[in-house]
């Protein structure tokens, strides 16, 4: 019997213009099982949006990122897409990430965290030195991340404008056309290529000369696979962090007794920041499809072999059954394991990276500049994966 199917919703949902979730996602959470969505490009989809259907398909070996390659995956924009290590499915994904893992130990950033400090003071010294008002985009939330993954993989820091341009269009969804994206990844990859030619010439304490060893001397990765890991690493190690400390600021701005709850006591700032991973939804829409490898009944739906399913992270971390006052903003909640750095194999590889940032930035934020206010009207980024400011006058 030939399996029917309700009609796709056309997605994504959220709106680029703000950090809200979109009416929709509540809606999809009383179906009685998953939706089924059109994205711009490639197949339907099932998309999850309770919390436990998101765990579930991220967690779960029977559903695959590398068959996506062999489908008409869904997608925000033309073209397919290879996206290197996320697009791995074990063992050849274990094989990669063990090669970059230690880099990223909570151990082995605690010993980073000094140096975040003092980089994330040095940018609010200039902010005030400069005077109001500033953009807190260029003057402090980028430059932060970029500077302490450009210095953990052993990129030159000048180069920032050149690789923002590059992770911009890594993230685009419709700003660029097929052709276009891939001249532009094709930069990227020769740049690369530059910098770990001068590695191997002139190797250095940095995570690109230990992966250049594991290329050359034990045969770990291929030279290409060598090239797109250290370029993604360099995309993702500040990019999700460069949009979030200022929807983090804006957010707590939003709040206002909940940052005077934070400001009189700082020992809340670890879980305030894992409250602010869970509340704000970072995606336009959901993440890479997965397909599932054999039958897989998810909730109440049956997903067949072959059929994609799309994670909507940012509505699965605000499902009432999974997290009370889901939709409230609460810096002193107790631990709750929400999914905003993923689940399963492909958990964010950077969180603890990630975690002590936005923590450090937070921390000197509200610390040194108590009166810290927007002073203007937030640009918002556009045909984007993620959602954050382009611009954010602040004051203080």
């Amino acid at each position: 019997m030939t399996a029917t199917y309700p009609t796709p919703v056309t997605y994504p949902f959220n709106e680029p213009g703000s950090l809200g979730l979109h009416d929709a996602y509540r809606a999809a959470q009383r179906e009685p099982g998953m939706i089924r969505v059109q994205l711009p490009h490639g197949e339907p989809a099932w998309l999850a949006t309770r919390y436990a259907d998101a765990r579930l398909v991220l967690g779960d070996n029977r559903f695959s990122r590398a068959e996506a390659r062999t489908h008409d995956a869904p997608r925000m924009r033309d073209g397919q897409l290879d996206s290197g290590i996320l697009s791995m499915d074990p063992p050849e994904h274990t094989r990669l990430r063990t090669l970059v893992a230690k880099a990223f130990t909570v151990r082995r950033v605690e010993e980073l965290r000094p140096r975040g400090r003092d980089m994330a003071e040095g940018l609010v010294d200039d902010m005030v030195a400069a005077g109001p008002p500033v953009d807190l985009v260029d003057a402090f939330a980028l430059p932060l991340p970029v500077a302490v993954i450009c210095e953990l993989l052993g990129v030159p820091v000048e180069d920032r404008g050149r690789f923002r341009v590059w992770s911009d269009d890594a993230l685009s969804t419709s700003r660029l056309t097929a052709e276009q994206f891939a001249a532009s990844r094709e930069e990227m990859r020769a740049y690369m290529s530059g910098l770990i030619a001068r590695h191997r010439a002139e190797p250095a304490d940095d995570l690109m000369t230990a992966l250049i060893e594991a290329r050359d001397e034990r045969d770990r990765l291929s030279e290409l696979e060598l090239v797109d890991l250290c370029a993604g690493i360099l995309v993702a190690g500040h990019e999700t962090t460069a949009s979030q400390i200022p929807n983090f600021v804006l957010t707590l701005l939003d709040h206002p007794r909940r940052l005077a709850r934070l400001r009189e006591d700082p020992s809340l700032l670890a879980g305030a920041v894992e409250e602010l991973m869970r509340f704000v939804p970072l995606g336009a829409g959901a993440g890479f499809p997965r397909y599932a490898t054999e039958d897989v009944l998810v909730g109440d739906v049956l997903v067949r072999a072959g059929e994609p399913v799309i994670v909507a992270i940012g509505a699965a971390n605000r499902d009432a059954l999974r997290f009370d006052d889901a939709d409230e903003l609460r810096v002193d909640r107790p631990a709750a394991q929400h999914l905003g750095f993923g689940h399963g194999v492909h958990h964010c590889l950077g969180a603890a990276l990630a975690r002590m940032e936005l923590q450090e930035a937070l921390r000197v934020l509200f610390t040194r500049l108590p009166g810290l206010h927007l002073a203007g009207d937030v640009e918002w980024k556009s045909e984007m994966l993620v959602r954050g400011a382009v611009t954010m006058p602040v004051g203080w």
